[in-house]
């Protein structure tokens, strides 16, 4: 960090006009990747440490005990939120987050260790027994393998848990070598099948310095 730093103070001195507009520009991409990668994973870091645990009551009482309060205490830092400044009227938790990450232009198809992740339709959330219940859930990306196995830290019904969900396959349970590609995400009802992570996956953003406030 310190030689790039030297190598931009020599270009700047050497460089003028565009070339030099250029190469600040290069060197501010670079930092806010650098920044953008500490911030997520120390939020990764942070959920696998809540992994097990019954409550976030445990961690902190400054959270909703939910899905969308781990994702908020696993990118607690002073000037960052990940709540828009208003919510709309019937708007959970997971939608108004999903909604600041799409206006921020955050929103990503590939995910990276850090990244939230989102669901739709993992419950009827408002008793209808129809599925128009939009954005439910959310997690923090811990880890993402070379064959699209992605796994992923939530606060679930009965604690903070680990599952799995697959980016090619995501309506297979297991593989042929019975390792798990898809964890479940909903319960069977009345008239359905049990569903599983890849099937309600809603896409997934990225955290970085464009979530943060303006002083």
């Amino acid at each position: 960090m310190h030689r790039a730093f030297l190598l931009c103070a020599l270009m700047g001195v050497m460089l003028w006009g565009p070339d030099a507009e250029a190469a600040r520009r290069a060197t501010s991409n670079r930092s806010t990747r650098n920044a953008s990668g500490t911030l997520a994973s120390r939020a990764a870091a942070r959920a696998s440490l809540w992994v097990g645990l019954p409550s976030l009551r445990r961690v902190s009482h400054s959270v909703n005990d939910d899905c969308s309060g781990l994702a908020n205490l696993a990118y607690r830092k002073r000037g960052l939120s990940l709540m828009p400044e208003r919510t709309l009227p019937g708007e959970n938790g997971v939608a108004a987050i999903y909604r600041k990450a799409r206006s921020l232009g955050s929103l990503r198809e590939t995910p990276r260790p850090g990244d939230l992740v989102f669901f739709r339709e993992t419950y009827d959330r408002n008793r209808d027994g129809r599925r128009n219940d939009g954005l439910t859930h959310i997690g923090v990306v811990e880890r993402v393998d070379r064959n699209g196995t992605v796994t992923f830290v939530h606060r679930a019904g009965g604690g903070v848990k680990r599952a799995k969900l697959h980016l090619s396959q995501p309506a297979l349970r297991r593989d042929a070598k019975g390792q798990v590609l898809n964890d479940y995400l909903r319960r069977p009802e009345k008239a359905t099948h049990p569903r599983l992570a890849g099937e309600l996956l809603a896409g997934f953003a990225t955290v970085d310095q464009r979530w943060f406030t303006s002083p």
